[in-house]
């Protein structure tokens, strides 16, 4: 039987106890990040929906075919990318869900780029 990755199941932990508090609507939908070695992921996704969650929009360094997909550049424009996404679809605010991940590096460079744009406070 294999073993499970304690730092998988820290992740999970710290994504249930994040997912409880945190919640996206119509109006104010969750903006989620996903980052794998090689690349960066960002969705918005309204949890309010009568079908369950609705993913939105969603934006990956993979898509926007960029040189090196796993740098703090990359998450950069991916999260300028979902910011302007989002401003087309008359999003004015989201709420940040750092998925399990540390607000570090990558994750942080992707919620300052929303920032920036006016979307997050």
């Amino acid at each position: 039987m294999a073993k499970t990755n304690k730092k998988v199941l820290s992740r999970k932990r710290r994504q249930y106890k994040v997912r409880k508090k945190v919640q996206g609507t119509a109006d104010r939908p969750r903006v989620t990040v996903f980052r794998s070695a090689k690349h960066i992921y960002a969705q918005l996704i309204n949890d309010e929906s009568p079908t369950g969650s609705v993913t939105i929009a969603g934006v990956s360094s993979k898509g926007l075919k960029l040189a090196n997909g796993g740098n703090v550049e990359a998450a950069k424009q991916v999260g300028a990318k979902i910011a302007e996404i989002a401003k087309e679809k008359n999003i004015n605010q989201v709420v940040f869900d750092r998925n399990g991940f540390l607000y570090h590096g990558r994750v942080k460079a992707l919620a300052e780029a929303i920032r920036e744009v006016g979307l997050l406070k």
